[in-house]
């Protein structure tokens, strides 16, 4: 037996991955990914889209929003592996966004950002298996990289779950993925939306660290990574979308400019539990097999066998000493470019064409 994973051969990953008329569940489905996802997969032309989720309100709110009879809402937790299975029965494809995601949160839970993040998508994955699914893509954060924090520490071990089944399970129809990305502009619990509450309510905006650097990166982007993993994925492969980043006092004054008051205070209150200065989204060892696919990374997942003996004799001669991927040494965006790219979202365009 090969020590490799087998990969699919082409043909086989377009005819399984065609999104037309096909069945895709999404776990996570009613938060701001997944509401986004299951949007672009209805104007994709699929031909249902399955919510999981354990808010009953939220599936409400999305129900009566998208009036959409192809959407289905499963009420359940990823942690039970019962209600993840009705969720992807007649499931062709699974896009797992169910998670714990806010650090200081995890840091005082650890176990529960362990039992979502780390057994919760341990089930979703051998609930897909198990229902003959074609395709998981698992989506992680750049937390995960050299974490400091629960929350990246659990994401950590739910990406060598995945590539652990991969591994695993070379023969499986299910083709397990991950995508990894920094901070998604405007989503729910995301640092903007507060900054734009401050100054409506017209008060200071916060700031842990001003010279604090994050990732940037649309919903809409986040959605085409995930697409892109989709459509390219062969078992254990990570990809990363390439991405701009700068300082949060740059932030905060972009959000500040753009609404017309780029003289609004800042006030620094300190770094929260489990806080990086830079983050990471890919490690200069996965960098050093990383495959360059344009705006994307794809990371193989190495696929050796548990027979070290053979590396005491001959070691991986390939490996080269590179620089991890961070939001340090990316491309970093002064106020100006922050503003224009702030312009692209969604909750900014009614101020289209102001405060140029």
């Amino acid at each position: 037996m090969s020590d490799s994973i087998l990969a699919p051969t082409p043909s086989a990953v377009a005819d399984d991955r065609c999104l037309a008329e096909r069945t895709v569940a999404i776990t996570g489905g009613t938060g701001s990914f997944g509401s986004t996802m299951a949007a672009h997969l209805l104007r994709r032309g699929v031909g249902a889209v399955h919510v999981l989720s354990r808010d009953e309100a939220k599936q409400h709110d999305m129900r009566v929003a998208f009036a959409d009879e192809r959407l289905r809402f499963f009420l359940g937790d990823v942690r039970d592996r019962e209600s993840v299975a009705a969720a992807f029965v007649g499931a062709d494809h699974v896009f797992h966004a169910a998670a714990l995601k806010q650090v200081p949160s995890c840091e005082f839970f650890p176990l529960q950002a362990v039992q979502t993040n780390v057994l919760g998508s341990h089930n979703v994955i051998e609930a897909a298996h198990a229902a003959g699914v074609a395709s998981v893509v698992c989506l992680s954060t750049d937390k995960a990289v050299h974490p400091i924090n629960a929350m990246g520490q659990s994401k950590a071990l739910m990406e060598k779950t995945a590539q652990a089944f991969a591994r695993q399970h070379p023969g499986s129809a299910t083709v397990v993925s991950i995508t990894r990305y920094g901070n998604v502009m405007y989503s729910r619990g995301s640092v903007i939306p507060l900054f734009v509450r401050q100054i409506a309510e017209g008060v200071p905006m916060t700031l842990t660290d001003p010279a604090m650097t994050r990732f940037l990166m649309s919903l809409g982007e986040s959605v085409d990574l995930v697409e892109h993993a989709f459509e390219r994925a062969v078992p254990g492969d990570l990809f990363v979308r390439k991405a701009p980043a700068c300082t949060m006092q740059t932030l905060a004054q972009s959000v500040a400019a753009l609404l017309g008051v780029p003289d609004h205070p800042i006030q620094v209150i300190g770094t929260r539990h489990g806080e990086k200065q830079h983050e990471t989204l890919l490690s200069r060892e996965e960098m050093t097999s990383a495959l360059d696919e344009g705006d994307y990374y794809r990371v193989p997942v190495d696929a050796r066998s548990m027979e070290y003996s053979l590396y005491f004799e001959e070691g991986d001669q390939g490996a080269v000493r590179r620089t991890d991927y961070t939001s340090e040494n990316t491309v970093r965006m002064d106020v100006e470019q922050t503003v224009e790219l702030l312009r692209t979202l969604p909750e900014f365009a009614h101020l289209n064409g102001a405060a140029r």
